[in-house]
């Protein structure tokens, strides 16, 4: 039996890459997609507090194994896929992988420019270009990306992070429009707020606190979109589409 045949096989899996705090929207997906039957790989580079993530999800009943990689290397992140694959049958892939740091421009350092980029764009290349390649080997699937608002629109003090965003949104773009004659379905979400979870609590305390519980966007609703993009039947596609709470300015 062929490496290609094995992974046709099997129970229909989900890789989800970036999957931090325990109050996080990679932890809300993991657990939506394993909830909905799918058996779920999640990736992220911290293995010690993804194999504490996946003791709480086996306490849960729910299929999830945990996998270290550092998405912005080629050969960790082809590891990820093997391994998701000698689960079952790939059907779903989400790029959650990010990182975001305020600075205005005139404090932006070349090398904190490049980690951005690396973390966010070139991350969701390595990520993307294997996800299609793979799915569309299988016949189909969903590849879906995490946007923000500055994906569409570049502010101070987030040059770098900007930048890393629309990149990624291109990216996410060029797939869609060469995989999807292919059978993927490649989709961008932009998330236009701030998400109730541990990240910006503890990165961003003012702005988390400024916003108030009815301003900020719960993981597990994010999740449920994500669920409703890849259970979208072909004829009626969505590639991109915003999310933000119904008192958010836009």
């Amino acid at each position: 039996m062929t490496k290609q045949s094995r992974a046709a096989e099997g129970p229909p899996v989900a890789l989800v890459f970036g999957v931090g705090p325990r109050r996080g929207l990679g932890v809300a997906l993991t657990r939506r997609f394993a909830a909905e039957g799918l058996k779920t790989v999640m990736v992220a580079r911290d293995g010690k507090r993804l194999a504490r993530q996946e003791e709480v999800f086996r306490a849960e009943n729910l299929d999830v194994l945990a996998f270290a990689a550092d998405a912005t290397e080629e050969q960790a992140v082809a590891a990820a896929f093997d391994f998701a694959e000698a689960q079952g049958r790939l059907a779903l892939v989400v790029f959650n992988v990010g990182g975001n740091r305020a600075a205005p421009a005139l404090e932006t350092s070349p090398a904190d420019f490049e980690a951005l980029w690396r973390q966010n764009a070139f991350a969701g290349f390595l990520v993307g270009r294997e996800a299609a390649r793979r799915l569309a080997a299988l016949g189909g699937g969903t590849l879906l990306f995490t946007g923000a608002t500055a994906s569409l629109r570049a502010r101070n003090p987030f040059l770098a992070f900007a930048s890393a965003k629309a990149a990624l949104r291109g990216v996410a773009q060029a797939l869609a429009r060469e995989f999807a004659p292919k059978g993927v379905h490649v989709g961008h979400i932009v998330i236009d707020g701030v998400i109730d979870g541990d990240y910006a609590k503890a990165n961003f305390p003012d702005f988390y606190k400024a916003r108030g519980a009815s301003g900020r966007l719960k993981p597990e609703a994010i999740a449920a979109v994500y669920w409703s993009l890849h259970q979208q039947e072909r004829s009626a596609w969505s590639h991109e589409l915003d999310l933000r709470p119904f008192n958010e300015t836009f």
